[in-house]
């Protein structure tokens, strides 16, 4: 009679192994599933992403090569204010240089301070 109580009680115990795995495998098919729902939402979201981030890259580029088109229409006007400036600066040194030369050639005279009318007489 031991064995049949034995035999019984493993039977149920096995019984109740079987019900919680399929508990347990239940609930991880739920887990699967919204793991599922959610990788296909965050490919749609790359998806969109990715459609938008090109877009952004082509206006980058075609702004780009509106501001280097740009660049090169004024290049010369730059080119030419650089060289205005060399001359100026050239003119700048030879006046300077003129008036240092003027400046040594002549010595500094005395200025007379001017005398009141009572100083005069």
């Amino acid at each position: 009679m031991i064995i049949e109580y034995s035999v019984a009680a493993i039977a149920l115990a096995f019984l109740w192994l079987v019900v919680f795995l399929i508990a347990t495998l239940q609930k991880g098919m739920v887990t699967i599933g919204e793991a599922n729902k959610t990788l296909v939402e965050v490919r749609n979201a790359i998806h969109d992403l990715s459609g938008e981030s090109k877009q952004l890259l082509q206006t980058a580029n075609d702004i780009t090569d509106d501001v280097k088109a740009k660049m090169k229409t004024v290049e010369p006007l730059l080119d030419s204010a650089q060289d205005v400036g060399e001359a100026i600066h050239s003119v700048t040194d030879s006046v300077k240089k003129a008036t240092n030369g003027f400046r040594t050639e002549f010595s500094p005279k005395k200025i007379n301070a001017i005398k009141t009318k009572s100083q005069i007489k």
